[in-house]
């Protein structure tokens, strides 16, 4: 199938009552407003695909970039798409999802998150530290780089209540993240996490709530969780 046919496809699935939640949750227009759902239905019918993956998120529509990061073929990501793919991101949702996602499970994740940390843009800077948490629950510890993620542990500690709105929210998931999944790293995490308390992100006209990271990070321990890594990081 062609972008323009999924395009058809999406536009006859859309919900006025879902796109109204998606405005509400920053998501900006173009939006259809199709439920992940239905995106997840056509994802199993396509499975991936590079070329249409690319095709969709270039149509700059939310549900089309959105089933773009589903069905994209990870390691056949170029640099140069993930690149475009995060510049191109309209909203802090597509950022810190579908780009995240798609960069964690490329070969370049660790090296574009390093490197989108740094960025002063509110969506790249998002992108990063999401990547970075995304990679830390797919990939053995083994394979990380223990030493750089203390560092950004105490970053997170002496930066995270100056940083922009949801880069905010994007490194509190980060420490989540290291506590919930790297075993070597747990203690240090919850000792961030307490260092860092309470994060303040405006949210919007929603009813979504910044996760308390110590007591997240217990929850896991306490459902014996920690350290169990995931099979990907798209959901």
């Amino acid at each position: 199938m062609s972008a323009s046919e999924i395009v058809q496809e999406l536009e006859s699935l859309a919900s006025p009552a879902i796109k109204k939640v998606l405005l509400k949750h920053g998501i900006t227009e173009p939006v259809l407003g199709v439920k992940v759902e239905s995106l997840q239905k056509i994802r199993k019918r396509i499975r991936r695909d590079y070329q249409l993956a690319l095709d969709l998120y270039a149509t700059g529509i939310y549900d089309a970039m959105y089933l773009a990061g589903l069905i994209a073929d990870d390691q056949r990501m170029t640099k140069k798409d993930l690149k475009t793919w995060v510049k191109q991101a309209t909203c802090h949702a597509l950022a810190g999802s579908t780009v995240a996602w798609v960069a964690a499970e490329s070969r370049f994740g660790w090296e574009l998150a390093l490197e989108w940390i740094e960025s002063k843009h509110e969506h790249v800077a998002v992108a990063g530290w999401t990547t970075l948490g995304c990679l830390v629950g797919i990939r053995e510890d083994d394979q990380l780089d223990l030493r750089t993620l203390k560092a950004l542990l105490k970053r997170g500690v002496q930066e995270i209540h100056a940083a922009p709105n949801r880069v905010r929210y994007a490194m509190n998931g980060f420490v989540i993240a290291v506590g919930s999944y790297v075993l070597p790293l747990v203690d240090q995490a919850l000792q961030s996490a307490n260092e860092i308390g309470e994060v303040s992100v405006d949210v919007g006209e929603t009813a979504c709530k910044v996760p308390f990271a110590p007591e997240y990070i217990r929850k896991v321990q306490q459902r014996g969780a920690t350290g169990k890594k995931r099979k990907t990081a798209k959901c």
